[in-house]
């Protein structure tokens, strides 16, 4: 199957085991960030957290612009602002700044905020989230729209008559973009406000199946807003790494995705324990981990096009240290080279000119070497056997 246009990137969270050196992690966060945009990938997503340990980044923005004067590509967006934490006029006018110093590289990632303990220290109850997301959306979309000042009140933050101090430097507006996983409230979101959507929840078990319905629901909410989704504004994110072949990927990353797995979501926030007997292999066969070879890796993609029901915009890695630093830079690098131009349409030209020289070497190719050959014999010296092979070569 022939795809044109994927775009490719990371979901930063990030995930650090406990013990190692934050302010290394964070600088190899960085230089994780300059190698993509040196390989060629489209965008890198930057985490929010505040609590549990693992994910270390606070501010994404901070990051953005630090990583902006690093690169030259790459888009960088928030993955995600959890909007209940901020008052919504500022998460408005710092990401305008942001696509101002970026010349529009910058993105904005949303959602209702992904750790218990965050809200809990913020002394926001849990069940209030979704609706105070869907609230600070209104009001970010329509300060970027800068049609009319804006008042609102709820009952966490208000507005009188606010505008923006700057316009986005992107016309009309920079890409937003709201996490999903299972539930509706994400598409739902989505789909009233017109904006991308990052899937989460195609990593995890039942996901991959449930991408079809989940974006229906998207399709559904907007007409009900008088929109339409666009399938390109989709990205779905979930684990990869990429090696020779698929026994030396599974190797490569079984003990640290263990780690991972079990000191944090299992023992920091509480997720069950999973049943299989071997997870990570579990993972590539549902589909919800992309691990192996280039040619695995390209299968699982366009598995979760298919299972899309009719395309996606991209994909997004979930950045994590399963490997070592250099098998996870190569992971990144192999993809780059052996994957990413199969689903972005920059072989086709090069393979159609290889087999079009194959198959017309017999006119293209024979008059040039019997002309070497009759100057040889014009010569009155004998045609060298590497021509004589070349010569029978052409004529076949």
């Amino acid at each position: 199957m022939a795809h044109k246009g994927l775009i490719f990137g990371i979901f930063l969270a990030p995930f650090h085991r406990v013990g190692d050196n934050p302010t290394l992690a964070i600088a190899r966060d960085m230089e994780l960030i300059q190698w993509l945009d040196h390989l060629g990938y489209d965008e890198a997503w930057i985490g929010e957290h505040h609590s549990a340990g693992w994910e270390l980044i606070a501010s994404p923005e901070l990051i953005i612009a630090a990583a902006a004067e690093r690169t030259r590509n790459i888009r960088l967006g928030s993955g995600v602002t959890s909007l209940p934490y901020h008052h919504p006029l500022m998460v408005a006018n710092r990401f305008v700044q942001l696509d101002h110093m970026t010349r529009g590289r910058a993105m904005l990632g949303v959602g209702p905020g992904a750790l218990v303990s965050d809200a809990y220290m913020l002394g926001i109850a849990p069940d209030t989230q979704r609706r105070r997301m869907d609230e600070s959306l209104d009001a970010i979309t329509r300060l970027l729209a800068c049609e009319e000042p804006v008042t609102m009140k709820t009952d966490w933050f208000e507005m009188n008559q606010a505008r923006l101090h700057l316009a986005p430097y992107t016309h009309p507006r920079f890409p937003i973009a709201v996490a999903s996983t299972l539930t509706p409230a994400g598409m739902q979101a989505a789909g009233r406000y017109g904006l991308g959507v990052l899937s989460l929840g195609a990593g995890i078990p039942g996901g991959p199946d449930a991408l079809a319905n989940q974006w229906k629901i998207a399709e559904d909410e907007a007409a009900k807003a008088g929109r339409t989704m666009d399938r390109k504004d989709w990205r779905l994110v979930i684990n990869m790494h990429t090696a020779e072949d698929d026994e030396l990927a599974i190797e490569q990353v079984k003990v640290g995705e263990r780690i991972e797995t079990v000191t944090y979501f299992e023992d920091t926030l509480g997720r069950p324990p999973g049943r299989a007997d071997d997870p990570l292999r579990e993972g590539v066969k549902m589909g919800t981990t992309l691990v192996g070879s280039p040619d695995t890796v390209s299968r699982g993609i366009e598995k979760l096009i298919e299972n899309s029901k009719g395309g996606i915009g991209g994909v997004m890695f979930r950045a994590h240290e399963w490997a070592d630093r250099e098998k996870t830079m190569k992971s990144f690098e192999l993809f780059a080279r052996w994957v990413m131009p199969r689903f972005q349409g920059s072989l086709d030209t090069v393979v159609a000119s290889r087999e079009w020289t194959k198959s017309n070497r017999r006119t293209i190719f024979s008059p040039n070497v019997a002309a070497i050959a009759k100057a040889y014999t014009d010569a009155g010296k004998p045609i060298p056997e590497e021509y004589k092979t070349r010569l029978a070569g052409a004529r076949d």
